[in-house]
């Protein structure tokens, strides 16, 4: 009964993908969020990764296409890339407009990338176990990004709000994100561009702290070394 449907969410989820990573070129005011979008403003907040992380959009954006395109033409009317399509589709059109919503709100932003975050979730632990360079590790990495995203934004809500300090809640958030990431890749078994991308976020934080905050890096850091066991087998099974 779902087949019929399954090409067309094909098609939905690739365009989406490209939508997703076009929307940067339509809001192109924004460079991360202004510190005067708080309360408490955030300058320098120890919970976020040093600037050249985010260059892994770029890795994030690329590989979606290229593996919704290869699902489109290769794998149409799969039932387990249609058991994938149907969450990433939503968490696709949800970051569509997220830069968007994050010029105007950082609160709603932060709804929004955990949704983002959950529904990502759902399609990678559905993802098909064969065909993983084009399903699971282009939404694994996708998703560990979105982990620890996730995290840095409610470290700055709740030191841009004034609910702790900078250092409590880079402390707090990451601890987060590091707990987060060890569950879900431990739990998972598989797709270890997930732990990947979490450890590339929490190295960002070590370079961002280390003379700043270092106790911030220090945990970023124990973190990173942790989350590797999951990610390492993983590997091993991939």
């Amino acid at each position: 009964m779902n087949a019929p449907i399954r090409p067309l969410i094909a098609i939905l989820c690739f365009l989406l993908s490209i939508a997703f990573a076009a929307s940067p070129f339509f809001v192109d005011s924004f460079a991360g969020f202004d510190p005067n979008q708080f309360p408490v403003p955030q300058d320098n907040p120890p919970v976020q990764p040093a600037g050249y992380a985010f260059a892994i959009w770029g890795v994030i954006y690329g590989w979606l296409i290229l593996g919704l395109g290869w699902g489109l033409i290769m794998a149409r009317e799969d039932g387990q890339w249609h058991d994938m399509r149907k969450p990433l589709a939503i968490s696709l059109a949800l970051g569509s407009g997220w830069l968007a919503i994050a010029v105007m709100s950082p609160i709603w932003a932060s709804v929004v990338i955990w949704l983002m975050l959950i529904t990502a979730l759902i399609a990678l632990f559905v993802a098909p176990v064969a065909d993983t360079p084009w399903a699971a590790w282009p939404v694994g990495l996708y998703a560990g990004w979105l982990s620890a995203a996730s995290c840095v934004s409610l470290g700055l809500l709740a030191a841009g709000y004034g609910w702790m300090d900078q250092t409590t809640a880079g402390l707090v958030f990451v601890g987060l994100a590091i707990v987060l990431g060890g569950f879900i890749q431990a739990a998972l078994g598989r797709a270890p561009t997930y732990g990947i991308a979490v450890i590339w976020a929490l190295i960002a934080v070590v370079v961002a702290n280390w003379e700043s905050t270092p106790i911030v890096a220090y945990v970023a850091a124990g973190g990173a070394a942790v989350i590797c066991l999951p990610t390492l087998q993983a590997f091993r099974k991939a």
